[in-house]
C-alpha cells in the first residue's frame, strides 16, 4: 500500500463514530522498518471560516482496527491534538 492510498481514506473512530479527518502523514520507525502511527490534521472554526489550528492527532498503529477500501477504522478513547512545535514558537 502506498502513502497516497492512505491519504484518500477517511479516518473514523469506532468508539464514538466520529470522523477524525484524513491521513496527512505517517510516522515511521526506520530501524524496524514499520509504521509507528498515522497523523491527522485538526482544523478549528473561527468566525465560520475553516483555518489551520496548527494541531494534529497522532494515532498509534496499534489503535488501527481495520483498513478498508474507503475508510480507516481506529479505536481512540480520547483524541488529544498535538500542537506543532513551530506553532508554539509563534505563540510565544
Amino acid at each position: 500500500m502506498k502513502i497516497s492510498d492512505f491519504q484518500t481514506k477517511d479516518v473514523i473512530n469506532i468508539v464514538d463514530g466520529k470522523k477524525l479527518g484524513q491521513v496527512s502523514d505517517l510516522e515511521l520507525d526506520l530501524r524496524q522498518g514499520r509504521i509507528d502511527s498515522i497523523v491527522i490534521p485538526q482544523y478549528t472554526r473561527f468566525m465560520g471560516l475553516f483555518g489551520s489550528g496548527g494541531t494534529e492527532v497522532v494515532i498509534p498503529w496499534r489503535n488501527i482496527v481495520k483498513i478498508g477500501t474507503d475508510v480507516v477504522l481506529v479505536r481512540m478513547d480520547e483524541t488529544k491534538p498535538r500542537i506543532e512545535e513551530e506553532d508554539l514558537h509563534a505563540r510565544s
